[in-house]
């Protein structure tokens, strides 16, 4: 079996909304992430999936439970040993994309890489926008591209920090249907190598396409599916939805 990447052990999360009253967004979660694994996170929207991913990597503290990341429990780590986590072993797709506007393309891309004092090879960050299908300048503003165009370069930054596991928050929503497969060909091309990627995604049809599927429902990991079909992952989604 491959090596363990990612535990999960008894997870809750919960938000204070006032002085006296709290919300409870995740319940008991527990679950393992191997390398080499390919897993999807679906749910409907407000069924706690984007925050199982930031306590999953080490962005949002678990009200109770236990997160290990590499046998390692981030919340338990020293800032500068955590933030040596962030930049060597983990990287991030953010839904907000999470650049900076006030640079260029490839300062962006290669930030990650600046802080953690590795090789920038300009050829390489030409070849994958190529395979990205990247339309702008290398020396654009971010702040000026539309969601796609910021999208693809979030995702390249992500590919070349070349960290061994990844996090993605809906990485292809900003996409067309083209653009949605080749990233996530990308993605899977990283699993087959390896890496570990774990990804939020409303779509269907990639979350079929991956080693593992699980379900969120009102907080609670509801289903964990083995390589699922789409059939399969439709009917639990909407069994879920109907019930």
């Amino acid at each position: 079996m491959n090596k363990l990447a990612i535990d999960v052990k008894r997870l809750t999360k919960e938000f204070q909304i006032d002085k006296d009253k709290s919300i409870s967004v995740l319940k008991d979660i527990s679950l393992s992430v191997f390398y080499g694994e390919f897993i999807s996170i679906l749910g409907i929207s407000g069924s706690g999936k984007t925050t199982l991913l930031n306590c999953m990597s080490s962005l949002s503290r678990p009200t109770t439970g236990e997160v290990t990341i590499n046998g390692k429990n981030p919340y338990k780590l020293k800032n500068r040993d955590l933030a040596k986590v962030r930049r060597e072993e983990i990287s991030f797709i953010f839904q907000s994309y999470n650049l900076v506007p006030s640079l260029p393309v490839f300062e962006n891309i290669v930030l990650p890489l600046r802080l953690s004092h590795k090789k920038v090879d300009k050829t390489k960050v030409l070849g994958l926008l190529k395979k990205l299908r990247f339309n702008a300048e290398l020396d654009s503003l971010v702040g000026n591209l539309s969601g796609g165009e910021q999208q693809k370069v979030a995702i390249c930054r992500a590919i070349l920090s070349e960290c061994k596991i990844i996090f993605a928050d809906e990485p292809t929503g900003a996409m067309d249907s083209e653009s949605r497969q080749l990233i996530f060909e990308l993605l899977r091309k990283l699993a087959n190598d390896g890496k570990c990627v774990i990804m939020v995604t409303h779509d269907i049809e990639l979350a079929s396409q991956t080693d593992k599927a699980f379900i969120l429902r009102d907080g609670l990991l509801s289903e964990e599916i083995d390589k699922p079909s789409s059939s399969v992952l439709y009917h639990k989604l909407e069994t879920k939805q109907s019930d």
